[in-house]
């Protein structure tokens, strides 16, 4: 049974830094991909960067590109999102998600979530 727990969401001011993790159980994660994605109120869940765990390439929506960063620590299983620059716009609950294969296309597996909250 595989599980995410996310970890590291708080209140920041605008343009502070936050580091997410996502700590990962249940399987070896070789093979998989591992996203991370936000949610607002009243909108759906939108991508924010992924990794591909055995190759560590990235990538992310043009919001994010420069201030996020994507990476996993493979010893402690563990996925990091760090954010910086961050914005009022960015304010939302931070999901990170797992499914095998490359990082495009539909995630099998989530944690509960993070709030992040962003400070003008």
């Amino acid at each position: 049974q595989v599980q995410l727990v996310e970890s590291g969401g708080g209140l920041v001011q605008d343009g502070g830094s936050l580091r997410l993790s996502c700590a990962a159980s249940g399987r070896t994660f070789s093979g998989f991909s591992m996203g991370w994605f936000r949610q607002t109120p009243g909108k759906g869940r939108s991508f924010v960067g992924a990794i591909n765990w055995n190759t560590r390439s990235t990538h992310y929506t043009d919001s994010v590109k420069g201030r996020f960063t994507i990476s996993r620590d493979n010893a402690k299983n563990t996925v990091y999102l760090q954010m910086n620059s961050l914005k009022s716009e960015d304010t939302a609950v931070y999901y990170c998600a797992a499914k095998r294969g490359g990082t495009m296309g539909l995630y099998d597996y989530w944690g509960q979530g993070t709030q992040v909250t962003v400070s003008s």
